[in-house]
């Protein structure tokens, strides 16, 4: 069976490298290419690749933070990262499941990285996925949402809150809202620098605040640029929030 393989890197010349090195096997084929991690992501979904072949340093979102969001699929691909910057080496080699090459990328190491991907099963994917990206991602840059049946990914920086509901997060952004799975407190360790908790169902973006007000019951209100929705501040967390207002 031939195996469906999506490249991605931002330079072209790397692509056609890749698509050179592959012409001529029988067990692999391209089907799809991309030039950043949110092509990659989409690109992903829309072509249901076997393997991906993933640049990590690309503008906008690199490659390490793609591959998370790609790793949070119902049937996620193997990820064999390519680079040509060997600081990552030591994190990508604490785990055998999906390969690292090195720019310029040598045909024999290439189909070795594959052969070894093609092996894995979708649990070990996505351990290895997670294993290896756990870490480094927490500077990431967008949100995964699922909108009619269709993968969106907003920046983080149009978010203005989350709030959280039951196992269910509202992601509340500049254009509208949606739905997640993802945990408050996943969110909360990825997100420490730019959002601040306000209430155990809530982060607000420290961006977004522009004060603080009472309610007609005398309860403290974030007040948001913009938006006009009213998010409570729990007494757990008034004095923290005090403290950035006062601060900022």
């Amino acid at each position: 069976m031939t195996l469906k393989i999506l490249i991605v890197d931002d330079e072209e010349y790397a692509r056609a490298r890749i698509k050179g090195l592959l012409a001529s096997q029988v067990d692999y084929g391209v089907c799809a290419e991309a030039e950043n991690g949110v092509d990659a992501v989409l690109m992903t979904e829309r072509y249901q690749p076997d393997i991906v072949l993933m640049d990590i340093s690309m503008p906008g979102m690199d490659g390490l933070e793609a591959a998370r969001h790609i790793s949070g699929m119902d049937s996620p691909p193997a990820v064999i990262f390519t680079t040509a910057y060997g600081e990552y080496a030591l994190e990508a080699f604490s785990t055998k499941a999906t390969g690292y090459l090195m720019k310029p990328i040598r045909q024999e190491q290439l189909l070795q990285s594959l052969e070894q991907a093609r092996s894995l099963n979708r649990a070990q994917r996505m351990e290895a996925l997670e294993n290896r990206e756990g870490r480094s991602m927490l500077s990431r840059k967008h949100i995964c949402a699922r909108m009619r049946g269709n993968l969106e990914l907003i920046p983080i920086e149009d978010v203005v809150y989350f709030q959280a509901d039951q196992k269910y997060v509202t992601v509340r952004h500049k254009k509208g809202e949606v739905i997640i799975e993802e945990s408050l407190k996943s969110l909360e360790t990825d997100l420490a620098d730019r959002f601040i908790r306000i209430h155990r169902n809530a982060l607000v973006s420290k961006t977004a605040i522009a004060g603080l007000s009472k309610s007609s019951v005398g309860r403290t209100q974030i007040v948001l640029d913009n938006v006009k929705d009213q998010l409570e501040v729990s007494r757990r967390h008034l004095a923290e929030v005090r403290r950035f207002v006062r601060n900022r």
